[in-house]
């Protein structure tokens, strides 16, 4: 079987990220990107270690035959455009989180994708880390009993050092708190909880600090979400504007113990102290840093997916327009100050 070609369009960091991760995949290549300035294509194969074609017009990428996949690493706003041309021209997708701003968008998206049959993943990556394999595998073996409430709560003070900043900062480029990057700590939310979202209740807030400003958008908020047919909840805060080191914050609680990070209590494993947590030692997502993201094994089992005509684990596309649609539910709570529930965006 051939290898599956990659056209790459948006060369900012997470861009990099993902060219330096696919030459460890087995199965595909990143052969082409498409960027809004002009690149030399020597100066793109010194850069990055590998020869790419340099397209400036995106339509011309999506044109060309060779091309099977197209990674979509631009800023969030063009997200939902670029990715519905992509499917209508018959290319599978990676797209970075998140797809897109609006809840129509999603919709569109979506629509364009089951049309044309194609596959498609988002990089909701951390749930291919160490540390949630490990979790996920803790509740799966019943260590904790059944949840009943969770805490996962993003801590990243994404500030003028970071290198998105510029445009962060702009409502209509990253739509929200929750979709530029708390959105992580929502799947990761979704993903351990289990089950459909009821209703969700938000506030948002922000800091006085000089140093957030800029920002169009209120850069923190508290999500309190109610699951479907039980008394189950959760809590997730996305906080961007914080000055303190990067903090992906997890406790779970159930009827047979609990987990605080990478710490455990449970009832379920005989001789324990409950007056300690007992460390679990893992490798913990604990960077805002793209090169320290598991992107590998995602990409992995997305090549090995497209290749065999099955289904994305983990992250395939309807899995995470639901933690999307869960996102939008919570920002429209925060902008209407009222409970909203998930019957609503249909």
């Amino acid at each position: 079987m051939s290898d599956l070609n990659i056209g790459l369009v948006g060369l900012g960091w997470v861009a990099g990220a993902h060219i330096e991760t696919f030459k460890s995949v087995n199965g595909a290549n990143v052969t082409a990107i498409c960027s809004r300035r002009d690149h030399d294509e020597a100066d793109l194969a010194a850069e990055f270690g590998t020869p790419l074609k340099a397209y400036k017009d995106y339509d011309q990428m999506l044109a060309d035959p060779d091309i099977h996949i197209v990674d979509i690493c631009t800023p969030h706003k063009f997200h939902a455009d670029q990715a519905v041309a992509a499917a209508e021209a018959g290319k599978h997708l990676i797209i970075e989180k998140p797809i897109c701003l609006t809840y129509d968008d999603a919709k569109r998206i979506r629509n364009a994708i089951n049309s044309a049959g194609v596959q498609a993943m988002v990089c909701f990556e951390c749930r291919y880390s160490a540390h949630f394999t490990m979790i996920r595998s803790i509740i799966d073996q019943g260590l904790l009993g059944d949840l009943h409430y969770g805490e996962v709560d993003y801590y990243h003070g994404i500030g003028p050092w970071y290198g998105q900043f510029d445009w962060n900062v702009k409502k209509d480029f990253a739509g929200s708190s929750l979709l530029t990057a708390g959105c992580h700590a929502l799947d990761a939310c979704l993903f351990f909880m289990n089950g459909n979202v009821e209703e969700v209740t938000s506030l948002a807030t922000g800091s006085k600090s000089d140093i957030f400003k800029p920002y169009e958008y209120k850069t923190t908020t508290v999500s309190l979400l109610k699951f479907e047919g039980s008394e189950r909840i959760a809590k997730v805060t996305s906080c961007v504007d914080c000055l303190q080191p990067y903090y992906f914050h997890i406790h779970l609680v159930g009827s047979e113990g609990s987990l605080l990070d990478n710490k455990i209590y449970s009832h379920k494993i005989h001789g324990m102290n409950k007056d300690k947590w007992s460390v679990l030692e893992t490798s913990l997502i604990d960077s805002g840093d793209v090169s320290d993201h598991p992107y590998e094994p995602q990409f992995q089992a997305f090549i090995d997916s497209t290749n065999n005509n099955e289904p994305m684990p983990l992250t395939d596309f309807d899995t995470a327009f639901e933690t999307h649609r869960v996102n939008i539910a919570a920002d429209l709570s925060a902008a209407e100050g009222r409970t909203v529930k998930l019957s609503e965006l249909d």
